[in-house]
C-alpha cells in the first residue's frame, strides 16, 4: 500500500529548506507573540551585559560586581512594581536567557516573586538557558534579528551591562533605532559602570566631530550603583506602564 507523502506543514525536510525560511522567520514572530499574550507581557525592563560574568569563581578583572548589581537591580524593579498598585502585575524582567548579568537579573526578579523572561539563542558554545527563568517565559530563537525585535516590543527601558561584542551590538542597534525615531516610544537606556564606557567610547568626541547631534547624547544615562538606578529609573518607568507612551512599538496606531 503506497504511504501518503506527508503534509507541506509537517514535511520536516521543507520547513528546514532555504525555500522555507520565510516560515522560520514567521514562526519566530507568532509563537513568542501567543505566548506574550497568554501572559500578559506588555511592559518590560530588559538587561543586556556578558554572559561571560560570574557569581562565583576566579575573578581576575573584578566583574564579580557586575552580577551582583544587576541582580539587585532585577530585584529591587521588581520589588518596586509589586508595591506600587497601578504598577503591580504589569511589568517584567527581560534577558538573553543565558548565563552571566543575564542570570543576574533572572535572579533578582525570581527572588523578587516577579515574571522574568529569557529570550534565548541559539549558540555553538556559551549560550544556554538558566534556570531562573518563569516557566513558559524561555524562548529559543534561530534568528538574531527576531529575538532583537522582541527584545525592544514591550521595552519600557534598557539596563547595559559591560559586556562584549554582543552587549555593543545590542546597545547601538537601540541607540541607532531611538535615534532615527523609529521608536516612537520614549525608552531610557541606562548604562551601569562610567568610567568602563568612558574608557571605551568618547561619545563627546562624535559631537565635537559632527558625527552626532549634541542631544543624542542625551539618550544615554549612567549609574554605578543600584540604588541610584533605582532613582533615576522608577518615574520615567512609572509614566511609560500607565501612559500612552507605554504602547509598544507595532501597536496599529504606532506601525508604519
Amino acid at each position: 500500500m503506497t504511504q501518503n507523502p506527508p503534509k507541506a506543514y509537517n514535511n520536516t525536510e521543507f520547513l528546514n529548506s532555504s525555500t522555507a525560511r520565510p516560515l522560520r522567520i514567521l514562526s519566530e514572530y507568532l509563537e513568542p507573540a501567543a505566548r506574550f499574550a497568554q501572559e500578559k507581557i506588555e511592559n518590560t525592563v530588559v538587561f543586556f551585559g556578558s554572559a561571560r560574568v560570574r557569581q562565583e569563581g576566579p575573578d581576575p578583572h573584578d566583574t564579580r560586581r557586575y552580577f551582583l548589581i544587576a541582580e539587585e537591580c532585577a530585584y529591587q524593579i521588581c520589588k518596586w512594581a509589586h508595591e506600587t498598585p497601578e504598577i503591580d502585575g504589569k511589568l517584567a524582567v527581560c534577558t538573553g536567557g543565558g548565563p552571566g548579568i543575564m542570570e543576574a537579573a533572572n535572579m533578582g526578579a525570581a527572588r523578587a516573586g516577579g515574571k522574568n523572561i529569557g529570550l534565548g539563542i541559539s549558540l555553538p558554545f556559551e549560550q544556554h538557558n538558566n534556570h531562573y527563568i518563569t516557566p513558559g517565559l524561555a524562548f529559543e530563537f534561530h534568528y538574531f534579528f527576531m529575538r532583537k525585535l522582541w527584545f525592544l516590543y514591550h521595552a519600557k527601558a534598557l539596563i547595559v551591562f559591560p559586556g562584549g561584542f554582543g552587549t555593543m551590538d545590542e546597545l547601538f542597534e537601540t541607540l541607532t533605532l531611538v535615534q532615527t525615531h523609529k521608536l516612537p516610544k520614549k525608552i531610557p537606556i541606562f548604562l551601569h559602570d562610567r568610567s568602563f564606557w568612558h574608557e571605551l567610547f568618547n561619545f563627546e568626541a562624535l559631537v565635537k566631530r559632527g558625527l552626532i547631534a549634541p542631544d543624542d547624547v542625551n539618550l544615554i544615562t549612567f549609574f554605578d550603583t543600584a540604588e541610584e538606578c533605582l532613582r533615576l529609573l522608577k518615574p520615567v518607568l512609572h509614566q511609560a506602564v500607565i501612559s500612552e507612551d507605554g504602547k509598544h512599538f507595532m501597536n496599529g496606531h504606532t506601525e508604519k
